[in-house]
């Protein structure tokens, strides 16, 4: 049983059948949105990772999700970028019970707080290699999470404006864009670090095809929320200087308000950690919003 009291026995009888060897060790890692994570250690002291998607709305999309990411990581096998390796899908669940993935395991550790110079420039060198790679399958076009349901100034703004200028701005057409592979959800979150050198990327169960900016922006979104408009700007521009590329800031107001939550979630956060995400949300839309107005005036 997992912590969310998800039966995965005949998950794990399915990985076993797979893989020959029966997992001696289970444990959950951290960071299974979609459901749970499993490492699995066996007999002979190996470990692989088990994803089981087990929570909605993505449960309904189970069977595209751990197909993308199977057909994905297959692909990156023999490339520079260090993603796990695929061994098995039950893409529908017939064996597992939910959606099942099961991969390799890469060793290391996430680390939101490896912010300096040098770590953003690695983050950076490997965001550009994963652009750089060249889709050797049919890939999906990138999908917006900001959708225009969300068009709803919140609550907790300071600036409603602003928020009134970024929808305003999103109900234009996008940026032209060369379109390449972008992993779709490339933040810290999903980058293992061993030592001091980056091991692996792991989640790449939106990977898509669109503009190299969205992933720059998602990930800037992500520091800004942590550490700051700062920060967030200084990995951006060890991107530029990996790539020559310019940014492109519509991009990056479309991630921020892909932050917003769903029309359905009415409640409004009050502890001083949801503030202060709120907060700097809010300061990165301003900072975005005024490149673009500045690039169009």
């Amino acid at each position: 049983m997992t912590s969310d009291s998800v039966d995965v026995s005949a998950a794990l009888a399915w990985a076993e059948s797979r893989t020959g060897v029966r997992a001696a060790d289970v444990r959950e890692l951290e960071g299974g949105t979609t459901g749970a994570m499993l490492a699995l250690r066996d007999d002979r002291g190996e470990s692989t990772v088990l994803r089981l998607i087990t929570q909605e709305p993505w449960r309904t999309h189970g069977a595209a999700l751990t197909t993308r990411e199977s057909d994905v990581q297959r692909m990156l096998a023999d490339g520079v970028v260090p993603a796990p390796r695929s061994i098995a899908l039950d893409a529908d669940g017939d064996a597992c019970g939910h959606p099942a993935h099961l991969m390799t395991l890469i060793l290391g550790e996430t680390d939101d707080e490896r912010v300096d110079a040098a770590s953003l420039a690695m983050l950076a060198e490997l965001l550009a290699a994963i652009h750089a790679v060249v889709p050797t399958i049919e890939v999906r076009l990138y999908q917006t999470w900001a959708f225009e349901a969300k068009f709803t100034v919140p609550e907790w703004a300071a600036h409603p404006d602003v928020w009134e200028g970024a929808f305003e701005t999103l109900r234009r057409e996008p940026t032209a864009f060369e379109p390449v592979l972008i992993h779709r959800d490339f933040a810290p979150r999903n980058v293992l670090w061993q030592d001091d050198a980056i091991s692996g990327v792991v989640d790449w169960v939106e990977t898509s095809v669109g503009p190299a900016w969205l992933d720059v922006a998602h990930c800037c979104t992500n520091i800004a929320l942590r550490h700051g408009n700062a920060v967030a700007d200084s990995f951006a521009n060890a991107y530029v200087a990996q790539t020559g590329r310019e940014p492109d800031a519509y991009w990056d107001v479309m991630d921020v308000v892909g932050f917003l939550p769903p029309p359905s979630s009415t409640g409004v956060i009050t502890d001083p950690a949801g503030k202060r995400r709120h907060r700097r949300l809010e300061d990165r839309l301003v900072a975005t919003l005024g490149r673009v107005r500045d690039k169009c005036a």
